[in-house]
């Protein structure tokens, strides 16, 4: 019975695929932590470390600014009522409803957006207006008009508080009939 156990061991056939199957672990293991690597570890976040060295160094106040407007958390200000409207189309007219929310950093960002509210919402309906059904039927019409509304919502604020208060324009509810 030994001697079977034996045989058994030193069977290089055997000895070969343990071998291959331990190998192919290894490799596996290496292409996941990898691939961990670059989809967690490759963030352009600003470490604690470097925050405090633009602190300590005495840097200009513009350059401390920079740092605070890129570490600003996200919040999100919702528009008080949806968009309808209608839109031409070729074969024919269309009505959508669009709910929009607002991406700034930071609460005084958040702020300024709130009390432009009635501002803001100027700038998208004179955006959606110029919009047609057959664009918004893509999702590349969308995003196209969801930059749009961006940079006139930006051009706006830009030109009131001197500085574009909103990161992103963001369609929580998109309906077209």
């Amino acid at each position: 019975m030994a001697d079977e156990k034996e045989l058994k061991l030193d069977n290089p056939g055997k000895k070969k695929k343990l071998i291959i199957i331990i190998a192919i672990v290894a490799v596996l293991a290496i292409a996941g932590g990898a691939a961990a690597f670059f989809i967690f570890g490759g963030d352009n976040d600003i470490s604690q470390a470097e925050i405090d060295a633009a602190l300590d160094t005495g840097a200009e106040n513009e350059a401390v600014k920079v740092v605070g407007a890129q570490l600003g958390s996200a919040l999100y200000v919702p528009m008080p009522r949806h968009f309808r409207f209608n839109v031409p189309g070729i074969a024919r007219d269309r009505f959508v409803e669009i709910r929009v929310q607002l991406l700034v950093r930071g609460a005084e960002n958040e702020e300024i957006a709130k009390k432009h509210v009635p501002l803001i919402e100027s700038a998208l309906l004179g955006v959606f207006s110029k919009s047609n059904a057959d664009d918004l039927a893509t999702s590349a019409g969308k995003v196209a008009l969801k930059q749009k509304s961006l940079v006139a919502v930006q051009k706006v604020m830009t030109e009131i508080e001197e500085s574009t208060v909103v990161e992103k324009v963001l369609f929580t509810g998109f309906v077209m009939q």
